[in-house]
This record gives C-alpha cells, structure tokens and sequence, in this order.
C-alpha cells in the first residue's frame, strides 16, 4: 500500500524512523511537478542560453523545498482528517511518528530555505515563491472548502511553477503556452475532485463536504472542457513558430501532447487521478507518449542550435 506522493508505506503497526518519517513529510514523489519550472523555460527555447541552464536548475530544487514545506505544514493541519483516509492516514504526523511540534519547524525551515534559494536567483523569483507559499498554505485554510475555487487553487499552484521558470530563465512566456498549463492544470484539478468523489460514493461522513457540493457529471464536463482548451490551445502555441531547417519539429509533437491528454483522461475516468504523480509514474502507455514528446522537443532544439 502506497501513501499519496510519500512513496511505499510502512505495514499496519511498523514505524519509519526519524529520518524516513521525514523524507515521507516532504513527499519526494510530488517533486515531479516541479519539473514544470524547467519545462517552461525550455518551451520558451532558452535553455541553450548561457547561465540559464544552472538558474532554472536551482529554481527547480527552490520550489521542491516550498512544496516540501507547504506539505509538512497542511499534513500539521489536516492531521485529523488524515487519520479518516485510507491512504493518508500512514502519513508521518497522522500515524503519530512526527511531532506536529517538529513537523511545523521543519515546514518552516524549508519554506524559508526555498525563498533564499530563490532569491539567490533573482528577487522576483522570491516573490513568485512567497506567491505560491501563500496560495498553497491559503488552500487548506480556505480554497479547499470552496467549491470551483478549489480547483482554481490548485491549478494556480501548477501556473506559478511555470511563472517561476520563466522568470528564472529570463525570458517572457507566450500566452499561448500559459493557456496550456493554466487549462492542463485545471483537468487535473477537476480529476482529483473526480476521483475523490468515485472514492467517497456513500461514504458522505467520511469525505470533505465541499464534495458534496460537485456531481460526476458536473467534473466531467470540467474535465472535458479543460482538456479541449488545453489540446486548443498547444496547437495555437506549436503553429506559432516557425520551422526549424524546413521541419515542424513543434507542431509533430501536437500528437504525443494528445495522447498524453487523451490516455490520462482514460486513467481518470476509470478513478485513478487523486493522485496525479502515481499516475504518472505508472502508466505505461502515458509514459512512451511523454517520452516520445519529449524526444520530438529535444530534437527540435538540437536543430535550433
């Protein structure tokens, strides 16, 4: 049995010691997300540009800290409606194997590490990184009882990794590709609300009430509208530039983009987005259309240089 992003958990009455308590807290397998920040740079085409490899590259292990800090400090918040969860239950502060005490300080020392990290960057990359602390830690407090604002909370989380790595870079996002990430943020926000409610299906007492206010159909149509906004939207940015050596390198990997959409929609209708980084990390079918984008990108920028 898995804990959701904190890697394989301990059987039924075994403890993690101190150190894998505190690795499980920072939740490692959700650091995937974060690769965002170098993906939006890299959309932009500036990963070739002097130092820019090195700035997004630590912009990148910046967010990972605030994320492994905004983590421990919700898992301190949420303990007790952990406890009631069938996976979350085996998260460290929940099964009682770090003190809410420790984990609060730990949360804090990591937020303020990823801030001076980034500000070692540049100023505004801490702004951006004090802007996302702000709106994660704010979504426990608020944002998640609130229906709609939730999702959009959650995908604003998925923006300001992209912002973050555009202004690493430096270098100025295109619309087109913002549209993409805010929209493919938005499905998978509205997959987890999905997922969740499949979990929860007569089990009103035990799950957050702002499912209540959502319905199947409701989400699935979120979900559809995000995911043709979002393939709407990749076309527009690929057919925006320009060839490379008479190839359209950009717009070939429009194909591996909505496999990717089209297959993790699949996953998700059959219940399996509450945990995005699982699906992910173990899908077969989803991870070959993701190599076989990342193959095409890769050789469109071998051909620009």
């Amino acid at each position: 049995m898995e804990s959701a992003g904190a890697g394989r958990l301990p059987l039924r009455g075994a403890r993690r010691n101190r150190a894998g308590a505190v690795i499980a807290t920072m939740r490692p397998k959700q650091w995937i997300k974060n690769a965002l920040v170098i993906a939006a740079a890299g959309a932009a085409g500036a990963l070739g540009h002097d130092d820019t490899p090195g700035r997004v590259t630590v912009a990148c292990v910046a967010f990972c800290l605030l994320a492994s800090g905004v983590y421990a400090l919700n898992d301190v918040s949420d303990a007790e409606e952990d406890r009631r969860h069938p996976r979350k239950r085996f998260r460290p502060v929940a099964a009682g194997e770090i003190d809410p005490r420790f984990a609060t300080g730990l949360g804090l020392s990591l937020l303020l590490a990823g801030l001076l990290l980034s500000a070692a960057v540049a100023p505004l990359l801490a702004l951006v990184g004090v802007g996302y602390a702000a709106l994660t830690l704010s979504y426990t407090l608020v944002w998640r009882h609130l229906i709609v604002f939730d999702i959009f909370a959650v995908a604003g989380g998925f923006v300001l990794r992209a912002v973050a790595g555009g202004v690493a870079a430096p270098v100025t996002l295109s619309r087109w590709f913002l549209l993409v990430v805010t929209s493919s943020a938005v499905l998978v926000a509205a997959a987890k609300r999905y997922a969740e409610l499949l979990r929860t299906d007569g089990e009103r007492d035990r799950r957050r009430r702002v499912l209540d206010s959502y319905s199947p159909r409701a989400l699935e149509l979120i979900i559809a509208g995000a995911t043709a906004v979002a393939l709407l939207a990749y076309c527009m940015w690929a057919f925006s530039l320009p060839a490379v050596r008479g190839i359209p390198w950009r717009p070939l990997t429009i194909v591996p983009f909505a496999a990717c959409l089209l297959r993790y929609s699949e996953l998700v209708h059959r219940g399996a987005g509450e945990a995005p980084e699982d699906v992910l990390l173990s899908d077969r079918p989803l991870q070959l259309a993701g190599l076989a984008w990342l193959a095409l990108f890769a050789l469109e920028v071998h051909a620009a240089g």
